[in-house]
Order: C-alpha cells, then structure tokens, then sequence
C-alpha cells in the first residue's frame, strides 16, 4: 500500500526541485553529523516557512539512523488511538519512503493496544512533513509510523515500554522522532512561559511530568501523547539527557507576536 501525500502544496511544496531547494535552504547544505546519535527527537511539524528552521537544526543535532519511528498526534480524531502502518510507502513529491516491516511487526506484536490502520493516517500531517526531511538526510532510511490519538496515560507508558522492547529486540541503532508543536494561538510570551515547564519535564526525562503539566497547565502542546510515550520509550532505552537545540515561534515569519504556535526541538540523548 502506498500512502499518498495529504498536504504537499500547503505546508510544504508539492514541487520536488522546489521542496529540494526548501530543505537545502534550511539546512544550509549541510548533514547530520557522525555522533551523536540521538534515542529521540522533539520535532516540529508546521508549515516549513513557520517551522522549517527549528525543524531542520533538530535533524542536524544528531546521526540518522536507517530505521526510524515516527510519532504523530491524530488531530483529525480518524481511526484507532494507536495506529500503525506496517507495510507499503509514503509517497512525498520526493519519491517513496519505505515502512520498516520487521520493526512495525515487532511493535504491533509487544503492544496490544497498537492496530494496523492506515485510516488514522490518510489526511494527518504530524507524520508527513517530517518524511521530506528524511528522505534528504536519511535517504537510505525506513519507518514506522504510529498516529498515537489517546492521551491515557497508562496506555502511552504501555506504548513507550513496548516500543524500548522491540527497538531493543531488533537490534541495531534506531531513531524516534516525536511530532509535536507546542503552544497555539496564544501571545508568543506566554507561550514561552507556558513551553518552558513541559520542555522542563521533558529535559528531566519525565514522561509522567509532561504528561501532567500539559494536562494541568493546560498547555497547548498538541504532540504530547507521542512525547510521553517516545519519552518512556527513550529512558527505558538509557536516554540520560535532553537539551533543547532550538526554540521559535510564527510570529517570527509573520511579525505578529500576539498569537502565535510555537515551536521547539529537543534532542534526548
């Protein structure tokens, strides 16, 4: 099964040549370095002209892998709360990105929870604007996509704890990316003030902290389930550390700080 493309044209040109010179133009020619190799990555997923340059410092703070888990928030509400494709591409105007078989089927076989559908991803962008990246950093790299569209907390430590045991099982080295903005269509102050006390949790390597702090503080983080999850996954994997590489907002493109979607990279390493 081929994924087509939901937003190409929108949040990123649905041009090839074009979208090249995008990426090329945001990482500045350059590639990701030999080390470190990162356990997870916090990653934006806006439209590239707003988060773009967090985005692509993000991908340059750490080695990419050839296997590869992608964690997207469902904001459309389709499908199952943790949906899994396991099999085919996603299609990008750069061409097709191939599916990590073995490694979809060995998540689906630890985490009960998890089901194949591809419903949950047909019109999502969390996971789709990052594939263009990879597909010019990592061209050599597969993918697991999961749509995580729970936020119970049991069943997103259940989801971190299944993926550190078939990331483990498969041997190798692997890469989550963990597909989230953070706070929207609030004042760019507050967001900063607001960002500060999940990007805390997550540098102290607390899933159940962010977990809380969002849901308390109501902040507007809208990948927080695939944080948490990614975030107990990357501790059970021995992630000892997390630095915040980048931090930005829209406004920042549009000049107006009044309301903004912010925006922030963090490499857990």
């Amino acid at each position: 099964m081929t994924r087509r493309p939901a937003v190409a044209g929108s949040f990123y040109p649905a041009d090839p040549e074009a979208l090249r010179s995008a990426i090329d133009a945001m990482t500045g020619g350059r590639t990701p370095p030999r080390e470190p190799i990162a356990s997870a990555l916090l990653v934006p997923h806006a439209g590239y002209i707003y988060s773009g340059r967090v985005a692509s410092e993000t991908y340059l703070a750490s080695r990419l892998p050839a296997r590869l888990v992608i964690l997207g928030p469902n904001h459309t509400g389709e499908g199952s709360p943790i949906a899994i494709m396991s099999e085919g591409s996603w299609r990008t105007p750069l061409g097709d990105a191939e599916i990590d078989t073995p490694l979809a089927a060995a998540i689906l076989e630890q985490c009960p929870a998890a089901r194949e559908d591809d419903v949950a991803h047909r019109r999502e962008h969390s996971i789709e604007v990052q594939v263009p990246f990879l597909q010019r950093l990592a061209p050599e790299s597969r993918f697991v996509p999961i749509c995580v569209g729970t936020q119970r907390l049991t069943a997103l430590l259940d989801l971190g704890r299944s993926l550190a045991a078939a990331i483990r099982a498969g041997g190798g080295e692997s890469l989550m990316v963990l597909s989230s903005d953070m706070s929207h269509y609030v004042p760019a102050a507050f967001a900063e003030r607001q960002d500060r006390k999940a990007l805390d949790r997550i540098r102290a390597l607390d899933p159940a902290g962010l977990h809380r702090v969002v849901l308390e503080d109501e902040i507007s983080m809208c990948g927080m389930a695939p944080a948490v999850a990614g975030l107990e996954a990357a501790r059970l994997l021995g992630a000892s550390s997390a630095r915040l590489v980048a931090y930005g907002h829209s406004g920042e493109r549009t000049g107006d700080d009044g309301s903004v979607v912010a925006y922030a990279g963090v490499t857990i390493l």
